[in-house]
């Protein structure tokens, strides 16, 4: 097949790339690399590297045409500052509107998108999170643009799935509380961590169910990918220390704020029965992997999509 990924340098996109290329697909990826890393991709061939952004219409219309894929996989996004407001705006909601727009056109056969978690809020109102709680994205501009672009696609005539994620961590990827203490515990700097439980997704994981929907068809609507279990913060935080041989150290445990979740765990139900699908890299193996792949290529800036009083519930 042919498959074009937007935000194809970025962490998600770039191991999907790497998984399609492997199994014989030619590859094409759009990315501004605002985000992302250049050495995320390694040239080759049936891989086209094209630098440019979604939200341009003219440029994105170009490439499509010319590439004319089978199916499209939507992952970039503006998520590099929660104040830039229009900049995510432009991206998440007008970008996506584009390149639903230009697939539909061309006639594209399958069409993926990545949505976040937080499309539930800060605090949601159930554990494990089900397909049917309401959207409430209202705590950052990211999941308000995110949520607009999911709708956009919902309103094309495209075959579609969107994946609504769980906290996906691994090699090259930039963002969450893993990298940061990476960052941190390495320079020597202090850290802490929060009385609080996540879902921790390793992204080989979530490409094995990406490649099924690309590939195999498999699936239609909104699922989440997610392990199905939290983990206590404090355990990812050890499992750091000892991938990086320090064994267990003392780290300061901040209670929850009044507005904190305890946890955030999606119901990965209908995404297990659909596609026949089980998380298979257990945590620290996981983190292990990762850990190894930032002391290779080094960390030169993290990011996050909250402001600082969200940090308290997603990190």
């Amino acid at each position: 097949m042919k498959i074009l990924i937007t935000g194809g340098g970025g962490f998600i996109g770039s191991h999907l790339a790497d998984r399609l290329l492997a199994d014989g697909h030619e590859v094409c990826t759009v990315d501004t690399y605002a985000t992302s890393r250049r050495d995320n991709l390694t040239p080759q061939d049936r891989l086209t590297i094209v630098e440019g952004s979604i939200a341009d219409e003219a440029f994105f219309d170009g490439v499509m045409d010319e590439f004319r894929p089978d199916a499209v996989a939507h992952a970039a996004a503006s998520y590099k500052d929660p104040d830039a407001w229009a900049e995510d705006a432009r991206t998440n909601a007008l970008g996506t509107a584009i390149v639903v727009k230009a697939a539909e056109r061309l006639g594209v056969r399958r069409f993926v998108y990545f949505q976040t978690a937080l499309c539930y809020g800060v605090k949601p109102e159930e554990q494990p999170i089900t397909l049917g709680h309401p959207l409430r994205p209202y705590e950052s501009s990211y999941a308000i643009s995110k949520t607009a672009g999911e709708n956009y696609v919902r309103l094309s005539s495209l075959d579609w799935v969107s994946f609504r994620l769980a906290n996906v961590y691994g090699p090259r990827n930039l963002s969450g509380p893993l990298p940061t203490f990476f960052s941190r515990l390495t320079q020597g700097k202090p850290c802490f961590v929060t009385d609080t439980r996540r879902d921790f997704l390793f992204v080989s994981d979530l490409v094995d169910v990406v490649v099924k929907a690309l590939v195999d068809g498999v699936g239609s609507g909104a699922y989440h990918v997610s392990s199905g279990s939290d983990v206590a913060i404090k355990d990812l935080f050890d499992a750091v220390t000892k991938a990086l041989g320090m064994g267990e150290i003392d780290v300061e445990i901040r209670p929850r704020a009044a507005d904190d979740a305890p946890s955030i765990l999606l119901d990965p139900s209908r995404t297990n029965a659909d596609f026949g699908w089980r998380t298979s890299v257990a945590l620290e193996d996981g983190v292990a992997q990762a850990i190894a792949w930032y002391q290779e290529h080094g960390i030169e800036q993290t990011y996050t999509h909250l402001k600082e009083e969200q940090l308290r519930v997603r990190s």
